[in-house]
């Protein structure tokens, strides 16, 4: 402890004059020179009264004290501040801009088992990648590499959203997913529908004369007697659905005032003229590293049907594969009808003339009596022919032991194939579209998986072929797409159609269902 202060008062003097000086030889200094500048009385220099001694000792718990006590003044009046406007705040991530993982709660290494999970889009927090800002790039915001978010994974991948300008594809969004082998487009502003898909720079899909990705803010469903769903058929895969799908016609339903009224249905739906509402990317980072593409469509509206589409398009590095898994789920607090039908679209190389369609079935029936004329050649597709019209075959598929089928289309030589897996419990039945029209109509032909055929949902409804939901009920199917390339992937799919038809003969329809 230090020495108590003495409490003897120090001398204060009047003026300077009153100091004692001391003597010294040494030249007047700089504060002689002011000394002798203030003799003036107006100038006199102020001392200050007799200062009061302190303890040290008693200084420091005192300031400690002072610390400790609470400061509810102070947290009232942050209280009573108004509340300041809210800031974007970009969405979680796992990676800097840098590309190293971090822990976003601690800022230290990232647990590499955590999944890597990016949103891309969200309606419900208001979230869309901006182009340059806060310092941050697009392409920083829209892409991901394997280097940087799974180090470990032995196969590069990449994923990468883009947004297309010109024409009516202004502002559709497409994500690209490059598995290392397989190249998927998806286009999340069109009902999360599959655009086409590259292997070995071998486009698969088809040759739309719809050259834009259109944008469904240019569409009219309505047109050309409720055909307006072609102004943007362009895609490998796209969902027709999920309230109705199928052929143009009328239908019953209950309006505003309770009453039964006529209800126009235009061709194969809504749902793939929907932009999401919410799309994220999430990837593993422990084997087997999947990729996945997640979205969710509303198909809503006020006294009508309050439906929601959840769904995953997954798959792993360097697979020749992909999955989809959607779920249909009915928020409405009454039963609800639902259809969906996947109508994969293909044209060359895989088709071609003499290209074969193959499947396990039980039963063909033909459309109508154009696809009647035809029966004989169902499964085998012409080459291009101008003026072609269009052959239809309702198909119902046979699955193996564990419930599972699968539809394929093979080219000429057996070299290329392109293959659909699913389960017959979720989506029964099949439909075969062959459209072999001139290259410049559009050459192609449809592999159509569906809870239903698409004839209008009136006739559907009187065949039991409309699945109900109930209140906050939901339906879920999943398809596995492959694309084969050479003799050693394309026989083994080939014989495993084989298998699950084993020696049995389908039945074959010579006329078309009654409608």
């Amino acid at each position: 402890m230090l020495a108590p202060l003495s409490r003897e008062p120090r001398p204060c003097y009047k003026s300077v004059e009153a100091r004692p000086r001391r003597e010294t030889s040494r030249a007047p200094g700089s504060a002689t020179i002011c000394r002798r500048l203030m003799k003036d009385r107006s100038m006199r220099i102020p001392r200050p009264p007799l200062r009061r001694t302190w303890r040290p000792a008693l200084v420091l718990p005192l300031f400690a004290c002072l610390l400790c006590l609470p400061a509810p003044a102070f947290a009232q009046q942050t209280q009573a501040q108004p509340a300041q406007p809210q800031v974007p705040v970009l969405p979680p991530s796992n990676d800097t801009a840098a590309g190293t993982p971090v822990n976003p709660a601690t800022g230290g290494p990232l647990d590499r088992k955590q999944p890597f999970h990016r949103m891309l889009i969200s309606v419900k927090n208001n979230y869309y990648p901006p182009g340059n800002s806060m310092g941050i790039t697009s392409q920083q915001l829209r892409t991901f590499t394997s280097r940087y978010t799974v180090p470990d994974c032995p196969t590069a991948w990449r994923v990468q959203m883009n947004t297309l300008q010109g024409g009516k594809q202004s502002g559709t969004d497409v994500i690209h997913v490059d598995n290392g082998k397989l190249a998927i487009f998806i286009i999340p502003t069109r009902g999360m529908g599959l655009l086409s898909v590259v292997r070995d720079n071998v486009r698969v899909g088809w040759d739309s004369p719809v050259k834009n990705i259109v944008n469904p803010i240019y569409m009219n469903l309505n047109n050309r007697g409720g055909l307006g769903w072609l102004d943007g058929f362009t895609e490998m895969m796209c969902r027709c659905g999920i309230e109705w799908n199928g052929h143009p016609g009328q239908d019953r339903f209950t309006d505003t005032t309770g009453a039964i009224s006529t209800l126009d249905l235009t061709l194969h739906g809504r749902i793939a003229n929907l932009p999401a509402q919410e799309v994220e990317f999430i990837a593993l980072r422990e084997p087997p590293y999947t990729l996945t593409i997640r979205g969710r469509v509303d198909e809503a509206m006020f006294h009508g049907p309050k439906l929601q589409l959840y769904s995953e398009l997954s798959t792993e590095p360097g697979s020749n594969t992909f999955r989809i898994r959607d779920v249909i789920v009915n928020k409405a607090g009454q039963p609800q009808e639902f259809q969906m039908l996947y109508h994969s679209n293909f044209g060359p190389p895989i088709l071609e003339e003499g290209a074969k369609f193959l499947a396990p079935v039980e039963r063909i029936t033909p459309f109508n009596d154009h696809a009647a004329s035809g029966l004989d050649s169902y499964d085998t597709f012409e080459k291009p022919t101008p003026g072609y019209v269009e052959q239809v075959y309702c198909l119902k598929p046979k699955a193996d032991a564990n419930g599972r089928t699968l539809a394929v289309l093979r080219d000429k030589a057996g070299k290329r194939a392109v293959s659909i897996r699913y389960a017959t419990a979720e989506l029964p039945y099949l439909t075969l579209w062959k459209n072999t029209e001139a290259l410049d109509d559009g050459y192609v032909t449809g592999l159509e998986p569906g809870t239903n055929f698409p004839n209008t949902r009136r006739v559907e409804r009187e065949h039991n072929r409309v699945p109900i939901l109930k209140p906050g009920g939901s339906y879920a199917m999943a398809l596995e797409y492959g694309i084969h390339f050479g003799e050693a992937e394309v026989q083994p799919v080939v014989d495993e159609v084989a298998r699950i038809q084993g020696d049995a003969r389908p039945t074959i329809d010579q006329h078309p269902e009654k409608k």
